[in-house]
């Protein structure tokens, strides 16, 4: 799973991508669980104020489901 990296979440992570291993995306079904997971493995995005997450180049709620070829996207 390969997540794009916009604005400040870019400069947090160092890069403009993310790839998440299989065994990771395979634990991350939901954005919300994308979001926990962030927020676990980067705790510079847990103090952000805001954090929006687009799947397929729309803003996702957290309760949306994410498939392995779901573009996705943090702004």
């Amino acid at each position: 799973m390969t997540i794009l990296l916009f604005g400040i979440t870019k400069d947090i992570v160092g890069n403009t991508t993310l790839s998440l291993s299989h065994s990771e995306a395979e634990a991350v079904q939901t954005v919300g669980q994308l979001r926990r997971f962030l927020k676990g493995t980067y705790p510079e995005i847990s103090r952000l104020s805001s954090l929006a997450i687009a799947v397929n180049s729309e803003y996702a709620e957290d309760e949306r489901e994410i498939k392995h070829q779901d573009e996705i996207a943090l702004i």
